[in-house]
């Protein structure tokens, strides 16, 4: 069973930084594809970032020159720094995780980032 813990959200003023972190467990993570979606109240569920195990990176437009993800596969681990946060980024932060061959997806418990004015 693959479990995704996520831990570093918080709260933090406009134009602050934060980088959140997802560790993972189970074998083969190198070739998983690792995500970060967030849900901010009311909202659907969005694709904030994504990064394929082959390499490649894809980022929302609305976090493109301020968010960066990372992963580093001998931790098992993704990562989300988040600068020039804005308060519409405030949300409910998930890790995602989708395995091959089927690429089932799996879900980290989430973790609230709130940025104020």
């Amino acid at each position: 069973q693959v479990q995704l813990v996520e831990s570093g959200g918080g709260l933090v003023q406009a134009g602050g930084s934060l980088r959140l972190s997802c560790t993972a467990s189970g074998s083969i993570f190198a070739r998983w594809t690792m995500g970060w979606y967030r849900q901010a109240p009311g909202k659907q569920r969005e694709l904030v970032a994504a990064m394929p195990g082959g390499g490649g990176i894809n980022y929302a437009d609305s976090v493109k020159g301020r968010f960066t993800i990372s992963r580093d596969n001998t931790k098992n681990t993704v990562y989300l720094q988040m600068d020039s946060l804005k308060p519409e980024d405030t949300a409910v932060y998930y890790c995602n995780a989708q395995i091959p061959p089927g690429y089932r997806s799996y879900w980290g418990q989430g973790t609230q980032v709130t940025v104020s004015s």
